[in-house]
């Protein structure tokens, strides 16, 4: 990547880390990178040929055999090393992303930090990776279990984190001892040439980590790929499924992310200021470009009216500005067409009969006024047969869906197809309790808006918000890059004489 730290007035070019070097792009095509605050492309990023991902996973291939006989302790110290930049770059990573992405930076900064966490946790590897033992399970046989990589691995990741989601990723496949190929998003791509020009900088042996920028291409060039032995991807549903059924079909192990559709529950016994806050910052947050943003507040019973009452003044007075600024609470959305799309969903939710009670679009920020910058949304009275509600906005849109009791509450949320995060916000234990347990969705959070898992726990929904049978980063995350194999072991001194034509049974 040329240019990677001038400011916004000169367009950049960026391009590709294969083998431990930038390399430039030789496919001759290329995509805009926006500035979502100005709305002016900053950067041109070289979109990657089959022969080029290619080349990132011969790159792979050749290193994999010296990484993988690495002691997981060595593997472990240069995680250690990197963890150890990224903290000193904190600020640096967390510009990036705002500049590109445009979510604003205290909220880059927290996502720097989830991202540094699995890092941490990565740098257990010598841990992690130890199998079990058993001495004389019989006839002087021995038997026990370790955990060996799968080869070259791939990451294919979305434009709302690009150092966060990596980072569920690549830490956890080489501290297994994988090597690995990175996919980020055309839209944002900055941070991951950054996070590889560390990870070499901390002693990471070239070829182990690459990155390619790219579209359907790139990705279709990953799944075809012999040598390609496992990939995880986040993003939209449909690309997910997408990703999954190509990917299992050609033997790759695969892990498949998808979209959501996250209801936060008001039961009547709630705090309904702290529910108006959790759902400000989790339904407002990154202006909704998140997994995990709550897109539905489920009012249940008598206190529908009260809590609409309370949100509107509270989205209207949202701060949307820059995210650079210090005191933004919401940037621009990602770019010009996404944020075009998030308008078409706030047409149709008005074309289907949902009350609009806080219309944001036409936001206009002083200075910006080409960003792409859409005011916070919210809608009242939606139906589960709308397309808000049925649909994933990804943007900065919350609707209200009245429901008389609890029962109904959990009933629909279990028949929504997407099961990745929900809320319940109430003060009786017997309520969260039973919620937690009926509840039909992965991650779950009891008066907790976002409940995204610690590091040494695993990420993951249910339904078709993941494909696949394993959870990214955390334990989750380490049986996904390892193959387990189990050794059974004696010697000749401890061998009856003559053939055994009976299945093998502990003596």
């Amino acid at each position: 990547m040329s240019d990677t730290h001038a400011g916004d007035t000169a367009v950049r070019n960026i391009t590709h880390f294969i083998g431990g070097k930038i390399q430039p792009g030789t496919s001759g095509r290329t995509g805009d990178v926006f500035n979502p605050a100005t709305g002016k492309v900053q950067a041109r990023v070289a979109l990657a040929s089959k022969a080029e991902v290619a080349a990132a996973v011969a790159a792979a291939r050749a290193a994999f055999p010296a990484w993988a006989d690495t002691p997981a302790l060595k593997r472990a110290r240069i995680l250690f090393n990197f963890k150890a930049l990224l903290d000193k770059h904190a600020e640096e990573l967390a510009e990036l992303i705002t500049r590109e992405h445009g979510k604003v930076l205290s909220d880059a900064r927290g996502e720097v930090t989830r991202g540094i966490e699995v890092v941490e946790f990565a740098c257990a590897a010598p841990q992690l990776l130890k199998g079990q033992y058993t001495e004389q399970i019989g006839g002087g046989i021995d038997n026990w279990s370790m955990r060996q990589p799968l080869g070259v691995t791939a990451g294919i990741t979305p434009f709302n984190f690009p150092m966060m989601v990596p980072c569920w990723m690549f830490p956890i496949a080489l501290a297994c001892g994988n090597t690995f190929v990175l996919k980020p998003s055309e839209r944002d791509p900055s941070c991951s040439i950054r996070l590889a020009e560390l990870l070499k900088e901390a002693g990471l042996p070239d070829g182990v980590f690459n990155v390619v920028h790219g579209d359907k291409e790139a990705v279709d060039a990953l799944l075809d790929h012999p040598d390609v032995a496992g990939i995880s991807f986040v993003g939209s549903t449909p690309i997910a499924e997408y990703i999954y059924t190509q990917g299992a079909a050609r033997g790759k192990r695969v892990q498949a992310l998808g979209g959501a559709k996250n209801h936060l529950v008001v039961m009547p016994d709630a705090d309904l200021d702290q529910a108006v806050d959790a759902l400000i910052g989790a339904g407002y947050g990154s202006a909704g470009e998140r997994c995990m943003a709550i897109s539905v507040a489920v009012a249940v019973g008598h206190i529908a009216d009260d809590l609409v009452n309370r949100l509107a003044p509270r989205v209207r007075a949202l701060t949307v500005k820059n995210g650079m600024e210090r005191d933004a609470e919401m940037g621009p959305l990602v770019t010009g067409a996404h944020k075009s799309k998030v308008e078409g969903y706030i047409d149709a939710g008005i074309g289907e009969g949902a009350t609009l009670v806080v219309d944001g679009r036409g936001q206009r920020v002083a200075g910006h006024e080409q960003g792409f910058f859409l005011g916070g949304t919210l809608f009242d009275h939606v139906k589960p047969d709308m397309k808000i509600y049925r649909e994933e906005i990804f943007g900065p849109v919350l609707s209200v869906v009245r429901v008389p009791d609890f029962a109904s509450a959990v009933d629909l949320i279990n028949r929504h197809e997407y099961g990745n995060g929900v809320s319940c916000f109430t003060s009786d234990g017997g309520v969260a309790r039973a919620f937690a347990r009926q509840i039909q969705v992965g991650m779950v959070g009891i008066n907790v808006p976002i409940p995204v898992p610690m590091a040494w726990h695993s990420f993951g929904g249910w339904k078709r918000s993941l494909f696949g049978d394993h959870n990214t980063y955390g334990e989750e995350g380490v049986r996904f890059y390892t193959r387990y194999k189990s050794v059974m072991q004696r010697w000749p001194d401890s061998i009856a004489k003559g053939a055994e034509f009976t299945m093998p049974v502990a003596k």
